[in-house]
């Protein structure tokens, strides 16, 4: 990660001074980097050791870098990793232009990889992700999204990027379909957990260690897993309360909606739906070969849906 590091800044670097600022403060902003390690692990699980790997690490973090940036501003939120958002601090329309950049930036990058399948991994998650955000927009302040609509937009929006991040570790390492496939099916799998547990924080988390307000999904309208499971087992005036707060995104009364999500099990229910997903992450490695790096990336199941931040 170390190297990972020293490609980001050398690829920030921009004649543009306020590129450099807004770009360094979001990427420096303390995330857990979790699909550059995946870029790495795999490629080193598949013995591949070529400087490529931290080209393509560096890569996705930007792509998921542009993603913030981007939907801070659609979501107008205020805080991330407890410090203010680049669109708070800088504005909107300067936010929107660096993440810009930094897509543009990541596309010269994996260019310079000169591999024409790094490019179609990396090309369809792009597209998926737009798609993505697009679906949760038409989602917003609907209490009557199934259950699929809403899986489908994680599927789209945060675990296509953890699909392709494993993906390219296999491509680094020229395997074969079979691996590629497993390896995707891993970053797909494990994208998904880890969205459902950060669905599960807004209602239960530490705001100091989680760097958001809790409640902030309800505040934007976001019909989540725990406000669908809740409204399907509560009682008609409760639904109605979360109904009610999913449409015009209210907060007013979100004791009482933390206390519905809790009191039906919701909150359990959705750990036990990202269990399931970290399930199946695990399952997806036994195509690979005994290593440190294998069980790094069992690890990384565990601490997907066991973490509180």
């Amino acid at each position: 990660m170390r190297e990972v590091d020293t490609v980001i800044a050398r690829r920030l670097s921009s004649d543009v001074a306020l590129i450099n600022q807004i770009a360094g403060y979001i990427v420096h902003a303390g995330g857990k980097r979790m699909r550059p390690k995946l870029v790495l692990l795999f490629a080193n699980a598949l013995q591949h050791t070529s400087p490529d790997r931290f080209e393509l690490a560096a890569v996705v973090e930007f792509i998921h870098t542009a993603t913030l940036l981007h939907d801070d501003v659609v979501d107008e939120s205020s805080m991330r990793r407890g410090k203010k958002t680049a669109n708070a601090l800088f504005g909107n329309a300067a936010s929107v232009l660096v993440g810009d950049f930094l897509y543009s930036r990541a596309f010269q990058m994996m260019v310079s990889v000169n591999q024409m399948r790094v490019l179609e991994v990396l090309a369809d998650a792009t597209n998926v992700i737009a798609e993505g955000e697009v679906l949760q927009l038409m989602n917003m302040h609907d209490p009557d999204i199934s259950v699929e609509s809403y899986l489908r937009v994680i599927r789209f929006k945060t675990a296509k990027l953890f699909e392709a991040s494993a993906r390219l570790g296999a491509v680094l390492a020229q395997s074969n379909a079979a691996i590629e496939e497993a390896c995707a099916a891993y970053g797909r799998a494990l994208g998904t957990a880890f969205q459902l547990i950060d669905d599960v924080l807004d209602y239960e988390g530490d705001p100091a260690a989680l760097g958001k307000n809790v409640g902030d999904d309800l505040r934007e309208g976001k019909p989540t897993l725990p406000l669908l499971i809740a409204m399907e087992r509560s009682s008609q005036d409760e639904r109605d309360l979360i109904r009610h707060a999913i449409e015009h995104g209210e907060v007013e009364r979100l004791n009482e909606i933390v206390q519905i999500v809790r009191k039906t099990g919701a909150l359990d229910a959705t750990r036990e739906a990202a269990r399931a997903e970290a399930a199946q992450a695990r399952d997806a490695l036994n195509l690979l070969p005994p290593s440190i790096w294998r069980e790094a990336l069992l690890e990384f199941c565990a601490q997907s849906v066991e973490r509180s931040f």
